[in-house]
């Protein structure tokens, strides 16, 4: 099957985005799919906000993206936005990083305001980057996530439910060949 590269753009280890990422990691790798998370926090902020391209981790972040099928990428949405340390990620990955790519984008939040985030701020970088197939992506409320004691995750079962589509439908697509636009 395909190797993907699934990206947690927040800023926080114990963030309900980076849990519910992992959370859907499992599901695609019972799909077959061989998944390597990259968690965005864990990378210098010295490399990030240095811009720094020639940092060992953005080396690695770049050839990671390289090797990459398909693209999972999470983020809690911060005033209409993806996160910051997110944006500082893409910002140093190469123009065309995402070229022959299927990508899934996925947002949570605190609210329902927040829900255009993934097309209105996401899926434009993600598109300038050359993905080849954006999926739909799906935003999640933070109140739909529940983390219990023992780490252990539930998704409230509506929410559950789309999530499970939008990561069958992203499993789907990177089964089939992308069909790229002629260069203009």
């Amino acid at each position: 099957m395909a190797t993907v590269l699934s990206v947690s753009g927040s800023p926080s280890a114990s963030s309900r985005t980076n849990r519910l990422l992992r959370h859907l990691d499992r599901r695609l790798t019972a799909q077959g799919h061989e998944v390597i998370p990259l968690d965005v926090r864990t990378i210098p902020a010295e490399a990030l906000l240095g811009a720094d391209f020639k940092h060992p981790a953005i080396v690695e972040a770049t050839a990671l993206f390289a090797r990459a099928d398909g693209v999972v990428v999470g983020t809690p949405v911060y005033k209409a936005a993806y996160s910051g340390v997110l944006k500082a990620l893409l910002d140093l990955l190469p123009q065309y990083a995402l070229t022959g790519k299927t990508v899934l984008p996925l947002a949570t939040g605190g609210t329902t305001a927040h829900v255009l985030a993934i097309d209105y701020a996401l899926r434009p970088v993600l598109n300038s980057m050359g993905a080849a197939h954006i999926v739909q992506g799906w935003f999640t409320l933070d109140k739909d996530i529940t983390v219990h004691e023992d780490g252990t995750l539930s998704v409230a079962a509506t929410a559950n439910e789309a999530l499970t589509q939008v990561v069958d439908q992203f499993s789907a697509a990177l089964g089939r060949t992308p069909v790229l636009a002629a260069a203009s």
